[in-house]
């Protein structure tokens, strides 16, 4: 059954691709490229909307507004100029939920917060004692190559962090504080601490219950974990209906989040550029943005084509080297703007608390740090598991040690730097929505006069690895549900490679509604999972930490240590 669905899926995502460009606009002022990217645009915004009301869906502050029978003044004018452009009876939950007077909470939030807050308590706060283990074993001090498994720590720890770290820190994090004020940042941060919590459940599971079939490939993360772990307790039925959600959920965040998201904002930043370089709104690149979608998507294709060894060989190199050249040009701005620090982290901690100036005040601020902050993260989707169970181990809490690292470099290292970037050089106080990675580039224009040109190289990159990362996160997904056989293969890696063309081509308001919809909601069957087998993941650390602590978990001495015990 779920095979003919996806199957079925995938076709509809060519038909409607081909039904897009079919349904250009007869507008003789455009160039071809303009109707091609507004018909992709219109096209795709029902889609963002309708995905972006379900999953955002508000519990309401503001009660008496919308009790059934009562509308402020401000509810009466929305509907009536909605329903004047759309027609009578067209102003519905969607249209109330977006709009600005309508004040609430989005139940995904609360969900993926509370679920890192709950695992930080109930199990002792493991993304703080945990973390210097956890450096020890990135370190490669643990690595013996006779585990089972496909790649070391370090290799599954950059692929995972391929998967996070990219534009989610760099537009991402401009999109929040343009949308929620410096005091987004605050709550990013907080996010991003029991978010650790969170990857450290999700992958130790995963490593427990991962397989490995005769040629040595892994096949793990959430729809496994879900399956095998909920069977061993009775729940088949629930397991199976979960692991089934995680993985559609994973296919379309793949889809949004790996693809169209990273390849919209990395050829907005590329085309500007090269246009700035080339002539201006008179260069041949200006405004293709699609041109550069396709050769983004050839680039990727190539690498996808080699499985996760390769995936991990590319993400090992490139992540820290994009990691350190941004990090390095960051902190001379903040240098530059040393005298503004204080008065920068007085922003955030008054606007965290306040929400002055920002639409829905304090909550409008919290919804922008924690949405970005998850957004960017990913804990407690269970997607980075699905990279951390190719791990060679075989001791699943210690790869869920490996798993803290992701959210503390990804969101309270990158995007809090990124966000101090864009504050102490006052950009964000004329920044809109539409900015993202433009608002990153021009503060560290503002000091680094060059800078945008290698900025523009390292969102390539980052781009680049994250949607190799997420190929690989929805090529699993996608072949647990339909089989492992090739022609279900390359039918994914097609339609991967249409989504990099279509996201190229998209605004960023559509994009965003999409990959974060896409995305996030890969939390509702995972935390279910997570708390189901809650008591299981609290045995293995204490175990764990206990052998640690008696020294019968020890560092990897290699082959000369065997030989002289021998």
């Amino acid at each position: 059954m779920f095979k003919k669905i996806i199957i079925s899926l995938t076709a509809l995502f060519f038909m409607s691709t081909a039904t897009i460009a079919q349904e250009a606009p007869s507008n003789s002022d455009m160039s071809w490229k303009d109707e091609l990217s507004q018909s992709i645009n219109n096209g795709m915004t029902p889609v963002s909307n309708g995905l972006s009301c379900l999953v955002f869906a508000k519990i309401p502050m503001n009660w008496t507004n919308y009790s059934g029978n009562e509308f402020s003044i401000a509810d009466a004018q929305a509907m009536s100029a909605y329903e004047a452009t759309n027609g009578a009876g067209s102003y519905g939950f969607c249209q109330m939920q977006a709009a600005d007077h309508y004040i609430g909470i989005p139940f995904i939030v609360i969900w993926l917060l509370g679920c890192g807050i709950f695992f930080s308590f109930y199990l002792n706060f493991p993304n703080i004692r945990g973390f210097k283990q956890s450096l020890r074993i990135v370190s490669g001090k643990y690595d013996d190559p006779s585990h089972p498994g496909e790649v070391t720590h370090f290799q599954a720890l950059t692929a995972a962090v391929s998967g996070t770290v990219g534009l989610g820190n760099i537009a991402g994090v401009a999109i929040a504080v343009s949308v929620g004020g410096p005091g987004a940042t605050f709550w990013m941060i907080l996010a991003g601490l029991f978010g650790m919590s969170s990857k450290f459940v999700e992958c130790t599971l995963g490593i427990k219950y991962r397989e490995i079939d005769e040629n040595g490939t892994v096949t793990g993360g959430p729809m496994m974990y879900l399956s095998k772990g909920l069977a061993a307790r009775g729940m088949p039925s629930l397991g199976k209906f979960l692991a089934a959600a995680a993985a559609l959920i994973c296919i379309g965040g793949a889809f949004g989040a790996g693809a169209m998201f990273q390849v919209n904002q990395s050829s907005l930043q590329f085309t500007n550029e090269i246009a700035a370089l080339t002539g201006g709104e008179d260069s041949f690149f200006y405004g293709k943005n699609w041109l550069f979608g396709i050769a983004f998507l050839i680039a990727v294709g190539l690498v996808i084509i080699g499985g996760i060894k390769k995936i991990t060989h590319v993400t090992e190199f490139l992540v820290p080297i994009m990691a350190f050249i941004y990090l390095s040009a960051a902190l001379v701005v903040i240098g530059a703007h040393i005298e503004q620090i204080p008065h920068a982290f007085g922003l955030i901690f008054n606007g965290a608390f306040t929400g002055e100036g920002v639409t829905g005040g304090i909550i409008g601020v919290l919804i922008q740090g924690l949405r970005r902050a998850t957004f960017s993260n990913e804990a407690g989707l269970g997607s980075a598991s699905i990279a951390h169970s190719a791990a060679k181990t075989n001791e699943p809490v210690a790869e869920g040690l490996v798993a803290i690292m992701e959210p503390f470099i990804d969101t309270v290292v990158i995007c809090t730097i990124t966000a101090l970037v864009i504050i102490v050089t006052g950009q964000y106080q004329n920044a809109s929505i539409g900015d993202g990675i433009v608002l990153t580039s021009n503060a560290f224009a503002s000091v680094i006069a060059w800078f945008p040109y290698v900025l523009t190289i390292a969102v390539v990159m980052f781009a680049f690895s994250t949607s190799i990362t997420w190929f690989y996160y929805g090529q699993r997904s996608f072949l647990y549900l339909v089989g492992d056989k090739p022609k279900s293969e390359l039918a994914f890696k097609m339609s991967y490679l249409a989504a990099l063309f279509i996201g190229s081509a998209m605004q960023l308001g559509p994009v965003m509604d999409i990959a974060d919809s896409l995305l996030l909601a890969m939390g509702f069957p995972n935390i279910v999972g997570l708390y189901i087998m809650r008591k299981e993941v609290k045995e293995m650390m204490i175990s764990y930490f206990d052998r640690l602590k008696s020294g019968e978990i020890k560092p990897y001495a290699g082959d000369s240590a065997a030989e002289a015990a021998e």
